[in-house]
């Protein structure tokens, strides 16, 4: 999948592979930014992106094999863990409506 409206989103997964702590407060601010909207903010490897994401958020590095691992979500990949505006555009699109695009690549 490439593009979701913001409406359609019921699950964001932020996905890691180095397990620093990074990914996981980006997380924690996802559900603080998204509080009241029904969407379930949730952290997993990049191993185990469940079937039922939205929405996959991950360092850009990691979106092709989080696209390989999660075929049926939109990958989005982002450089910064706080203040990316990849992340922004996520929180905007669940907020005020509009489409999420996934990352190009392979």
């Amino acid at each position: 999948m490439t593009s979701i409206h913001g409406g359609s989103i019921r699950k964001v997964v932020v996905a890691c592979d180095a397990g620093m702590g990074s990914s996981v407060m980006l997380a924690s601010q996802l559900r603080r930014e998204l509080r009241g909207a029904p969407v379930i903010v949730e952290h997993h490897s990049i191993a185990t992106i469940p079937d039922d994401a939205d929405v996959v958020l991950c360092q850009l590095g990691l979106a092709g094999r989080a696209r390989a691992g999660a075929p049926g979500s939109v990958v989005v990949g982002f450089r910064m863990f706080l203040g990316d505006p990849a992340v922004a555009r996520v929180v905007a699109a669940v907020k005020q409506g509009g489409v999420v695009f996934g990352t190009p690549g392979s």
